[in-house]
């Protein structure tokens, strides 16, 4: 609204006020918030969100451990731990559910390691090849992970390549950058060939299809990702006190 109808609008806004006193009608004055009030209110607003916003990450994703558990693979599977509960973890590197699940579950599952409360089998699962142009980055990322065993770096690697999870469509890391991973970690022996030289290729694909073809880790007879078992069956991971329910039973 320009200055010349701001002081129209006033003028018109006088006059009536004028009118109805002569009337013997009392007119209150406008209430209003001052300019103090609203910038406080403003700040206080800003606080609520921000504190909202850090309450809901740390309750939904947790507070980082670190590991001191050690870890094995035998074809695509790494187990970790020595804990009596077996849980055995289904995962796609390019899964985003798979994502959402390690930042939800991950400081979870590595206080319970810690703990000796569980053991965990981390299956290398490959179904989302043909989301990736080209295709095969699950496999590639599968791969790698399973490189990262032998270097002595599983946990954090595991870590790292959902935290840096590509989207669904992209092409994927490249082999370069899986390799750059594993050197920020201080990857132990030959790392890199390994990576680029696909060697647990065939083993992520063999325990690709004996996963979708298990008729006990189907829904509806479908197999996905991530999928959860404890002493072989699975196990409804919506139920946000799972782990807990499993360690405590």
């Amino acid at each position: 609204m320009g200055g010349a109808s701001r002081n129209e609008k006033r003028r018109r806004q006088d006059a009536a006020a004028q009118r109805l006193a002569a009337a013997g009608i009392q007119v209150p004055p406008k209430k209003g918030p001052n300019r103090t009030t609203m910038i406080v209110a403003a700040v206080l607003a800003v606080v609520v969100v921000v504190g909202l916003a850090v309450w809901f990450v740390r309750g939904s994703a947790g507070t980082s451990v670190a590991p001191t558990y050690t870890a094995s693979a035998s074809g695509a599977v790494v187990t970790v731990g020595s804990g009596p509960v077996v849980v055995d973890v289904y995962e796609d590197y390019l899964c985003p559910i798979c994502e959402r699940f390690e930042e939800r579950y991950g400081a979870d599952l590595t206080t319970a390691l810690n703990a000796n409360q569980i053991t965990v089998r981390y299956h290398s699962i490959a179904i989302l090849d043909n989301r990736t142009t080209p295709e095969g980055y699950s496999t590639r990322a599968a791969n790698a992970a399973l490189c990262s065993v032998d270097a002595g770096i599983f946990p954090a690697y595991h870590e790292k390549l959902f935290d840096s999870q590509p989207a669904e469509g992209s092409a994927g890391l490249t082999d370069d950058e899986l390799v750059a991973f594993g050197t920020e970690l201080d990857a132990q022996g030959d790392f890199a060939s390994c990576v680029t030289g696909a060697t647990n290729a065939k083993a992520v694909t063999a325990e690709t299809d004996k996963a979708t073809s298990d008729s006990a880790l189907q829904t509806d007879g479908r197999f996905g990702t991530p999928t959860v078992a404890i002493g072989g069956k699975k196990i409804d991971i919506n139920n946000s006190d799972w782990l807990q329910d499993a360690i405590g039973g």
